[in-house]
């Protein structure tokens, strides 16, 4: 089995060089405990493998035996723009990863699609070199997941895709856009995934999403990382769990893993400490 870079060295390692090619993986989490940031990092090192590997090597270290990195890095977002993300990640990463990274990263911005049939005013998200005029008639626009659709059909092979985020794609549901629709295109790329070989990474926050909702997500991919708060004393702590994960779980039960404490510095998210079953 082919495995593929997260982009996080730690967790590399302990998952036995990254994650089996052709995985689809949701990122589930509490506001703020870590999933989001494992998706800049995971963009940022992986693109740092081509764009400088000098800082990667500073900050990632050597690559496990049998893995190897995703061929290019995407990132395609609903609500917001290239400059808007760069500026998220620096306050994740160190401004040296970002300013190197960037380059490498290929950048997507659905704002268009997500917002055409809201009543969110055109100018608050269209490009202000845009034909304002022509951007009103939404029947001349593509749906936004027939955008992302496209889009990935064109770019995730052998690439590594990051989805920010399924949450927005929920909340959006209408008459326009069903949940039911979101769950089969959930549904479809896994199957595709498989083919294409890479890594396509969802972010959402539990939070917002139903039972039901998590339920489908989660039968959708192939592993669940659950990113959660613990709180002990005058002190939190972010935490991982693995929920479920092809190719992986069956590792960490042999090591008796059941859960990673995890932190935020200059490279990015990271594993502080592993939790074993006593």
């Amino acid at each position: 089995m082919e495995y593929l870079s997260t982009g996080i060295s730690r967790l590399d390692t302990l998952f036995g060089g990254g994650v089996p090619a052709g995985s689809v993986v949701l990122l589930a989490g509490e506001a703020g405990a870590g999933a989001r940031e494992f998706m800049y990092t995971s963009a940022a090192m992986n693109a740092l493998s081509t764009a400088d590997q000098e800082q990667f090597d500073l900050y990632y270290g050597d690559l496990p035996e049998g893995a190897r990195h995703p061929d290019d890095v995407h990132y395609l977002s609903f609500t917001a723009d290239r400059d808007a993300l760069v500026q998220e990640m620096s306050f994740t990463l160190d401004d040296e990863i970002v300013t190197s990274a960037i380059e490498d990263i290929s950048f997507v911005d659905l704002s268009d699609e997500y917002f055409q049939l809201s009543q969110v005013p055109t100018e608050w998200y269209a490009e202000q070199t845009a034909d304002i005029s022509s951007l009103g008639d939404s029947h001349d626009r593509r749906g936004v997941l027939d955008a992302a659709g496209d889009y990935l059909t064109d770019n995730a092979a052998g690439n590594l895709v990051c989805i920010d985020s399924v949450t927005d794609l929920v909340s959006a549901a209408s008459d326009e856009m069903e949940w039911s629709d979101i769950s089969l295109l959930m549904k479809g790329l896994k199957k595709a995934s498989t083919r294409w070989q890479g890594i396509v990474l969802l972010l959402a926050n539990r939070e917002s999403l139903t039972d039901r909702q998590m339920g489908t997500l989660m039968e959708a991919a192939d592993g669940t990382l659950a990113f959660e708060w613990e709180s002990g004393g005058s002190e939190r702590a972010r935490t991982l769990f693995v929920q479920a994960f092809r190719g992986v779980l069956s590792r960490l039960e042999e090591e008796n893993i059941i859960r990673f404490e995890t932190e935020i510095h200059d490279g990015g998210f990271d594993i502080s400490d592993v939790r074993k079953i006593r």
